[in-house]
């Protein structure tokens, strides 16, 4: 069984200023994987608790600061709407 650990993600995305920090569960070594897992285990969680629809997002950079644990991802959300806003987001290790 996978050990979990709790994670907090900092999205700011599109023209509605909105900025969210959103705690999620994620397996305990998450920040030892690439930025790209980190977002994708993030995103699922999105899917899964957001209530919002599914979310697809298509990533221009994602970077890891080792000696911070942070993942940093900017990119573009697509939302079921049609809508499509940039976003950044941070995730870290609560």
């Amino acid at each position: 069984m996978t050990q979990m650990a709790r994670y907090g993600a900092t999205i700011m995305h599109g023209k509605r200023d909105a900025e969210r920090t959103i705690e999620f569960d994620g397996a305990e070594d998450l920040m030892s994987r690439s930025p790209i897992s980190v977002m994708r285990a993030f995103m699922a969680y999105i899917d899964a608790h957001a209530n919002i629809g599914h979310v697809d997002y298509e990533v221009n950079a994602a970077m890891k600061s080792a000696s911070a644990e942070v993942v940093t991802v900017l990119g573009e959300l697509k939302f079921a709407s049609g809508d499509h806003q940039p976003f950044m987001c941070m995730i870290a290790p609560l």
